[in-house]
């Protein structure tokens, strides 16, 4: 496998304090031996779940095109004297868009950079909403299925936002199961769903999950990763295989390398999870085949990492928290919001020494789910 390209373009929103978005994304990336491009979609002076509101400004889709295109006239973007070795940009990592404008932008530089660099890798968190409610406008569903997706290599949706890329109410692993085929289909290779809650019982089904020992608990958070694995390069791109179903033509072609991570949840709101969750999964997974570790799966690896490091940060910030609890006044509601920003520098060896405390599990193909 050629030497890895540790260059990333990472767009996304900026705060002066506190951890979301680049703030959040960035810093994990270096420590894992990244070199960062950052474009700021927004600056603010903190995330918008403050009480009081915040202050700034957002960066307009033409000005995102201007640049890059300035980046481009320099040999930025794509060069091949580059004392580092980092080369081009090889990876683009993007988060939370507000609007359909600036989305399209993104699209066109997505599409600009993988024109030019066919080993450019474009990691997506599709930032819609959580817990059933829109953080954007509902019309970026329709933009993300129709162009970011065929473009994605990786997304990282959590649970609300692949309901609502698919259209499948995900309350079983087979539902995750179906849910991460249509994304396949749609050109994605790896699937992460960083968050699922299931109903109680909705998890156990049979075959899928037999590889537990043990069910998990009404207080566990699952994490789901799926990968489509061709099994020749023609595969890819082709549909001409002698086979009497779809179901057999697809099988011929691929498989779907699935897991199921179980991990307790932990009580309270913490902004930025899904950034850093992104971002440490960019790292983790960019090794391609060489990352996996004791036999494992690159896959398996890097789930179990991502889980381990992310119960760490957010434990971490918890405990800070509980210590800074103040007042239910005007001015201690801030405080309150404050005291959760994430203990993201406080975590650097849990970055650095990645725990594996939680145990992915293999999960099984069905017909019903055609993987």
């Amino acid at each position: 496998m050629s030497e890895v390209n540790k260059r990333v373009l990472s767009i996304q929103s900026h705060v002066v304090s506190g951890y979301v978005g680049n703030k959040a994304a960035v810093f994990p990336l270096q420590l894992l031996g990244f070199d960062v491009d950052v474009i700021n979609s927004v600056q603010f002076s903190n995330h918008t779940g403050y009480p009081f509101g915040w202050e700034g400004e957002v960066l307009d889709g033409s000005m995102l095109g201007k640049l890059v295109d300035g980046m481009d006239r320099n040999g930025l973007l794509s060069s091949d004297d580059d004392d580092s070795g980092s080369g081009g940009i090889g990876n683009i990592l993007t988060g939370y868009i507000g609007s359909e404008s600036f989305l399209r932008a993104v699209v066109s530089v997505v599409t600009k950079l993988k024109d030019s660099n066919a080993g450019c890798r474009y990691i997506c968190d599709p930032v819609l909403g959580d817990m059933g409610r829109f953080y954007v406008p509902e019309g970026l569903v329709d933009i993300y299925r129709r162009d970011v997706l065929p473009l994605a290599d990786v997304i990282t949706p959590n649970q609300f936002e692949v309901e609502q890329l698919t259209g499948i109410s995900i309350e079983t692993i087979r539902d995750a199961q179906r849910a991460c085929r249509i994304l396949h289909d749609s050109g994605v290779s790896v699937v992460l769903i960083t968050s699922i809650v299931f109903p109680e019982g909705g998890s156990g089904d049979g075959d899928a999950s037999k590889g537990m020992s043990t069910a998990p608990s009404r207080d566990s958070i699952g994490m789901f990763a799926s990968q489509r694995q061709f099994r020749s390069r023609s595969a890819r791109n082709s549909r001409n295989i002698n086979c009497d179903t779809e179901q057999e033509q697809q099988k011929a072609q691929h498989t779907d390398e699935q897991y199921i991570l179980y991990m307790p949840r932990l009580d309270g709101q913490f902004t930025g999870t899904g950034d850093v969750c992104a971002a440490l999964f960019l790292g983790w997974t960019a090794d391609g085949e060489n990352a996996g570790e004791n036999g494992d799966s690159p896959l398996k690896c890097a789930l179990e990492k991502l889980a381990g490091t992310m119960q760490a940060i957010v434990q971490r910030t918890a405990t800070a928290a509980a210590k800074k609890r103040s007042s239910a006044s005007a001015t201690g509601k801030a405080k309150m919001v404050s005291s959760r920003e994430l203990q993201l520098v406080q975590s650097r060896e849990d970055i650095l020494n990645p725990p594996r405390n939680f145990g992915a599990v293999r999960v099984e193909c069905n017909a019903d789910a055609k993987c």
